[in-house]
């Protein structure tokens, strides 16, 4: 089976989570090396879980646990937002009107999907 034959792949809501994913790997490179550890570590490991967990719901073949990882990627979200806020008044980044539109827009697709999930199941 090919990546792209994987039932995430063609999901937008993980092809937006990834590209937000990358987004973050990159402005965290920006911060200050002693934050390597601490804030840089906890934004990657946050946006790493929202691609990993639509992909991990979608593959486990079951309604219910599609929407309960999708909830997982929805909190992980949340942290991301925080973070993003948070970086921004310790100024380790100047803007985050883009990545925070990004997260949104995430946001919104996870939503969308849960709630056709929850739709389809009644």
């Amino acid at each position: 089976m090919g990546i792209s034959e994987w039932p995430h792949c063609n999901l937008e809501a993980w092809k937006q989570s990834m590209e937000l994913t990358r987004t973050i790997y990159r402005e965290t490179k920006k911060f200050p090396i002693e934050e390597r550890f601490g804030m840089v570590s906890q934004m990657r490991r946050s946006a790493v879980s929202v691609p990993s967990n639509v992909a991990e719901g979608a593959c486990r073949g079951s309604r219910k646990d599609f929407v309960r990882f999708l909830m997982i990627a929805r909190g992980s979200l949340g942290e991301i937002e925080t973070q993003l806020f948070l970086a921004k008044d310790l100024g380790y980044l100047e803007n985050i009107d883009d990545i925070t539109s990004l997260t949104n827009r995430v946001f919104r697709l996870i939503c969308g999907l849960i709630s056709s999930l929850n739709t389809a199941q009644s």
